[in-house]
Order: C-alpha cells, then sequence, then structure tokens
C-alpha cells in the first residue's frame, strides 16, 4: 500500500518507511489539483510581468535584478548550476530519499508554483528507486538545504549524477533506464525543487526514530546494572514521578520496572542501600528528560515535514505571492541540537554505572574489574577507557550548531541556521552513544555472572541476547572485537526485539 503524500499527515514513522523501506509513495489527486492550480495562477502574473523573486528576479544579493523574457527561460538552469555546491563523500541514499519524499509534501499544498511534472517526477523517481547523488556537506540551513537539494533537481533536466540499481550512473541515464521522462525547467521550477530545509529534516526525523529506540535499549542496560549493584527500586514507583508530573520520568521508570518485574530485586528478596547513588536512582528523570526533549524535537520535526517550506510562497485563492524566510531550518535546528545533547547526556549516566559495575568501592560486593583473575587480569577496565573516549568525543559534538550563523550572499542572508551542521553531528553522536551503551550491556552481562539470584524476565531475556554474541570474559583476551560487536548489536535493537518480545513494549 503507497503512503499518500497531500501535505499533511507525514510522520517520522511515514518518512523512515519511505526512506529507508523503499515504500511506494503516491501524490494525492487533490494534491495534483492544487498544484495545477497554483501554476495557472503564476503564469497568469508571469504573463502580466509582475515582479516575482526567483521567478523573475534574481536570488539572494541579486534579488533586485530583474530579468528579461529570455533570461526568465533560462534562468532555473543557472540557478541549479550555481547552487549545486556542495562538497565531499555523498549523502546515504535514505537522507535523499527522505528529502525528496518531504519536498513532494510541501508541493502538495499548492503553493509553490512549479509545474505538476517536477512533483510527479520526484514521485517516479522514488517509486523507481532513482536516487541522486547528493554531497552531504555544503549546506548552511537557510535559504533552505540549497546545495544538496540543487543536486537533486539536475536530475529534473536530465543532468547530475544518480543511483540506479546499485549503480552510479548519469542523471539522464538513470532516468532513462528507470523510464522517467526528463521534465526540464521552466519558470518558478527549479526554486521550488530546492528552497526548503528538506534534507536536514529528513535527517532529524531519521536520527529521531533510532535515538528512540535507542533510548528504549538505554532503560534495558539500566535495567540490567540495577539489578547486578543491588539496586533499591523504590525510586522507580510510578506514584513518585507521578507527582512530579514529567510525563518522561513516568514513562521511564514503568520501563524499567517493567524490564526488572519477576526478579528477587524488586520482589524485596535482595538487600538493599536505603538510597543509592543518583546514576542509579535518578535515571528515570535523565532518560525521561530525554524523552521529552526527542517528543518535542518530534513535534517540530512533523510540523516542518507538512508545512510549507518555500520562497516565495503563492496563495492562489487570493491571487497572492509573498516573500518571506519560510525555507529558515532553525525551527527544527534549535530542537535538534537539544536532541542530540540529550543522547549524550544519557550516555553519560551509562558510562557511570558501568563504573560503579567495575569499582570494587562501589559494585557491592562484584569482583575488581569483573575479573576472578584481579592482578593478573585487568579485566573490563579498559572498557571504560573506551566508553570515556566516546563521550568526549560525544560532548564536543553537543556544542549547539544553531548558535553558529555565519552570513552570505553579502549579508542579505545574515542569519542561517545551520541546521545541516546538526543534523551531521547528531549522527556522529548516535554512532558514539551505540557504542557506549553496547559497553554498558557487556559490563552489566559480566557482573549478573557473578550473582546468584532471580533476575526480571526483560533483564534476563536481554542478558540471553549479550550472550549470543559476546562470551563471558574469564581470562582477559582483547576486547576490540567485542566492544565492536556489542555496538552493532545495540544498533541492531536485536536487544530491544527480543526484550520487547519478552515483556511487552516499552513505549
Amino acid at each position: 500500500m503507497a503512503i499518500i503524500l497531500d501535505g499533511s499527515g507525514l510522520t517520522v514513522e511515514k518518512l523512515v518507511r519511505i526512506a529507508r523501506h523503499n515504500e511506494p509513495v503516491e501524490l494525492a489527486s487533490g494534491a495534483a489539483e492544487r498544484i495545477k492550480k497554483c501554476r495557472a495562477m503564476l503564469e497568469k502574473k508571469i504573463d502580466a510581468h509582475e515582479i516575482m523573486y526567483g521567478v523573475n528576479t534574481g536570488i539572494g544579493e541579486f534579488s533586485e535584478v530583474v530579468l528579461d523574457d529570455e533570461q526568465v527561460k533560462e534562468f532555473q538552469k543557472f540557478l541549479i548550476y550555481n547552487h549545486a555546491a556542495g562538497i565531499g563523500e555523498p549523502a546515504p541514499l535514505e537522507y535523499v530519499r527522505g528529502a525528496m519524499a518531504a519536498r513532494v509534501n510541501v508541493h502538495a499544498h499548492g503553493n509553490s508554483g512549479c509545474r505538476l511534472q517536477i512533483t510527479q517526477t520526484l514521485v517516479d523517481m522514488l517509486n523507481k528507486g532513482v536516487t541522486p547523488y547528493v554531497c552531504q556537506k555544503g549546506s548552511v540551513g537557510a535559504c533552505g538545504d540549497l546545495a544538496p537539494m540543487a543536486q537533486i533537481a539536475l536530475l529534473m533536466m536530465g543532468e547530475g549524477k544518480a543511483y540506479y540499481q546499485g549503480e552510479l550512473l548519469d542523471g539522464g541515464e538513470a532516468l532513462k533506464r528507470a523510464g522517467i521522462a526528463v521534465p526540464g525547467l521552466k519558470a518558478r521550477d527549479g526554486l521550488a525543487t530546492i528552497n526548503g530545509s528538506n534534507v536536514l529534516t529528513a535527517m532529524s526525523a531519521l536520527f529521531l526514530y533510532d535515538a528512540g529506540r535507542w533510548l528504549k535499549q538505554a532503560e534495558i542496560a539500566c535495567a540490567m546494572s540495577l539489578e547486578a549493584l543491588k539496586a533499591n527500586m523504590r525510586p522507580y514507583m510510578s506514584k513518585l514521578h507521578e507527582v512530579r508530573g514529567f510525563p518522561g520520568a513516568v514513562r521511564s521508570a514503568h520501563s524499567i520496572l517493567k524490564l526488572v518485574a519477576g526478579g528477587d530485586l524488586v520482589d524485596g528478596r535482595i538487600k538493599c542501600k536505603v538510597q543509592d547513588a543518583y546514576s542509579m536512582r535518578s535515571t528515570p528523570q535523565v532518560i525521561g528528560a530525554a524523552h521529552d526533549a526527542l517528543a518535542y524535537a518530534k513535534s517540530q520535526v512533523e510540523i516542518e515535514l507538512n508545512g510549507v517550506g518555500d520562497n516565495p510562497i503563492f496563495f492562489p485563492d487570493d491571487n497572492l505571492q509573498l516573500s518571506g524566510a519560510n525555507f529558515q531550518g532553525t525551527p527544527v535546528s534549535l530542537p535538534m541540537d537539544m536532541a542530540g545533547t540529550a543522547i549524550t547526556m544519557v550516555s553519560v549516566m551509562s558510562e557511570r554505572r558501568m563504573n560503579r559495575l567495575n569499582n570494587p568501592a562501589l559494585s557491592v560486593g562484584l569482583p575488581p574489574f569483573l575479573t576472578r583473575g584481579a592482578g593478573m587480569f585487568s579485566g573490563l577496565m579498559l572498557s571504560q577507557y573506551t566508553a570515556d573516549s566516546l563521550i568526549v568525543e560525544q560532548r564536543i559534538l553537543s556544542m549547539p550548531a544553531s548558535i553558529q550563523s555565519i552570513p552570505a550572499a553579502a549579508d542579505q542572508e545574515d542569519f542561517v541556521s545551520m541546521g545541516m551542521n546538526t543534523a551531521i553531528k547528531n549522527f556522529q553522536i548516535l554512532d558514539n552513544a551505540y557504542g557506549v551503551l553496547g559497553i554498558e550491556f557487556m559490563a552489566a552481562a559480566q557482573a549478573m555472572d557473578f550473582r546468584d539470584y532471580k533476575f526480571g524476565r526483560g533483564v534476563k531475556k536481554a542478558h540471553e541476547v549479550v550472550r549470543r554474541h559476546v562470551a563471558f570474559l574469564d581470562i582477559d583476551r582483547p576486547l576490540y572485537p567485542d566492544h565492536t560487536r556489542m555496538k552493532e548489536l545495540v544498533k541492531s535493537c536485536e536487544i530491544l526485539d527480543e526484550v520487547e518480545k519478552e515483556v511487552g513494549s516499552l513505549d
């Protein structure tokens, strides 16, 4: 069943299905009619020689330069050439597919003024697997993601490069093999294809989906560590969190209790302290704050996915065009900076629990560094070093990009969002987070093997999955294969999937 794009209802989850899992899309019939209606109004304005930014004027600092009729015909081509100015390695295909789907959803409102053929070509490219080659770096996130989107727009002229059936081809050849006609660019078509923050928004949607699943695994790793450290579970009672009122904390405490249910610890058969350290008793407040931050970021991303991010914007019912700044990426980049910081914050707490598992002064009777041969063997001592190095990198990357504006275009564009930098660094933060959490999982599983009481069903299942991939550390061995394997295990979400089969959803 195709996902219908009509300008509304495009969720993070739907975008992931389109971008990552290649689900087909369809432009709603009502959207097609809106696009044609808007185009008809635009063509009347062109015939009347009404001055319209980016249609019959230059762009940026050249917005006051009015083009003659012959220049209008050629302008869109040179606009795309000029803006296809990215640099470096290509973006993953899912980022580009996500941006294309988001752009179709902008056009579906019928406020962008492009021809229907442009929007339909994007739809056909998504459905037939033609994905433009797009340099990941080069966008400042206003006026939209111009550089990467321009590499998509090159395909509208049969130019650029694109992947098709696993092969990188010239754009025209990719379209030909897929049976897609080259629509060409007429007045307004080029700018209507590029003038929105669609790449950074698509990347943010994909990040939020993955980060949400990582947070649930952070709760699983926490539950394993709590069991191994004989934690007092009373701070996880829902009543405590409900009286304060933060929904993320209520959710997180509920999930962790679900994971330890059925074990001796939560049932009161294991002696514990009256009050534990913060890294043990305040996890719901910390992971809960991350849940709430991601929920807010998701709400902003979904507004952008379903809004009209373009310039100028046309209102056919009012015979009106307005030039503004709806391409500005700040409404997405600001909350997404916070989302990346939230992942770093939870990683820091994960490392602190791992430290407690290793440290004989804090581990409630566990052997030093989780090894029976302390002195001859060092156990998981160096695993903490690895986690620490990853966290320092996360902290550096957690500096907000949304405050890093550098004026461009002779100060015509004197505040930009730098939202693409946010999107890029968030994936680097998350990549490190997989490694940090994998190390906590490994340490918690090792610690559980030194305990002889009954664990909760969810925790027991998580331990079982870890042991499929990494063996108990009886005598020292090189740990880099284990660390890398655990990182990939967390990234795969196998632990999460198996645990949710056992105890139900952790949402």
